[in-house]
């Protein structure tokens, strides 16, 4: 009887403690992140910022910024109807202001937001320069704590990467980046080897990103987005109504042939991982990509820093739940 009390009492001892341990655990905070986007000439941004905010919503992620990499005339009033839909009109916007890639939405969706919704931002003046936003976001910021997701040109990278000390902050563009952030995720790149829209775009930004950053970076290729097809189960939820979301998947879904079972998905995927990480969704090829002077890429694989995403689960099941985040309707505040 003696021994089955002892059993009992060091049973008893060892699911308390295993509770108070499992209790103690802290939850994992929210993800901080800067949104760096051209928002156009494709639409798979705005399916890309619908998951950030998406996973904002369920406390995963913190956006901190959302910067566009182009500077059309409505970029920023597009990126202030997005956050506004999503009830965080003060998120701050940044568009630079020097010479970068003006290549706007060719379904010409970008009126209608602007247009239909509801904005603060009445043009490219009204907001800061990208540069000075990023170093005024990263001075504020613990070491090692941001994650940059871009899924648009490497413009504003490449300029942070060269800027000065300034008000915010006296250390060089590369010493505030190599102090303040953990990780970038790019949709940029095919891979092992191939020429894909952002990075040729603006070669010499992508050039000087490649070769300089000194954070490690997480890229999502060409191939990986090009497999997972989204905004069918949203244009056909009858729910959803007075969507800026849903209006640019139905405007724009029918005026291309390829796009009759969805748009291909190469910014979700990149917001996706960055916010969750890679896994369950991908494994990772480690090396480094290296660039070529027509802006097409290849890859090192004894190189160091770089990591490209490499398909695990099936593409139906991540194409699933890309499709069900960009479904998510705003949350009141």
């Amino acid at each position: 009887m003696a021994r089955l009390h002892v059993i009992f009492v060091g049973l008893l001892f060892t699911l308390t403690t295993g509770y108070v341990r499992a209790q103690s655990v802290p939850k994992s905070s929210p993800k901080a992140i800067i949104f760096d986007t051209d928002m156009g000439p494709d639409y798979d941004d705005v399916g890309a910022i619908t998951i950030l905010h998406a996973l904002a919503d369920q406390k995963q992620a913190t956006i901190l910024a959302t910067i566009a990499s182009t500077n059309y005339p409505k970029v920023s009033q597009v990126l202030s109807v997005l956050n506004t839909y999503f009830n965080r009109p003060s998120i701050p916007i940044g568009v630079p202001k020097d010479k970068a890639v003006s290549d706007k939405d060719t379904q010409h969706w970008s009126d209608t937001l602007v247009a239909r919704y509801p904005h603060s931002v009445r043009s490219n003046n009204d907001v800061p320069d990208a540069v000075a936003l990023y170093r005024r976001i990263l001075a504020g910021q613990p070491n090692k704590s941001v994650t940059i997701v871009t899924v648009g040109f490497l413009t504003n990278l490449a300029n942070l990467l060269n800027s000065q000390p300034d008000q915010y902050s006296k250390l060089s563009g590369k010493d505030l980046v190599a102090q303040k952030v953990k990780q970038v995720v790019s949709m940029a790149g095919k891979f092992p080897s191939g020429k894909e829209y952002n990075v040729y775009r603006d070669t010499p930004s992508s050039k000087v990103v490649f070769e300089q950053w000194p954070t490690p970076m997480l890229l999502s290729g060409f191939e990986i987005g090009e497999q997972i097809h989204s905004g069918i189960p949203l244009i056909q939820n009858v729910a959803i109504k007075n969507s800026p979301i849903k209006d640019v998947f139905r405007i724009s879904i029918p005026k291309a042939k390829e796009d009759q079972n969805g748009r291909m998905s190469w910014d979700q995927t990149a917001v996706l991982v960055g916010v969750k990480g890679y896994a369950p969704y991908y494994t990772v090829k480690a090396g480094r990509l290296t660039m070529n002077a027509d802006g097409s890429n290849g890859w090192d694989n004894s190189g160091k820093g770089h990591q490209y995403l490499v398909e695990k689960m099936p593409v139906e099941q991540v194409e699933n739940i890309i499709n069900d985040l960009m479904q998510h309707q705003p949350t009141k505040r």
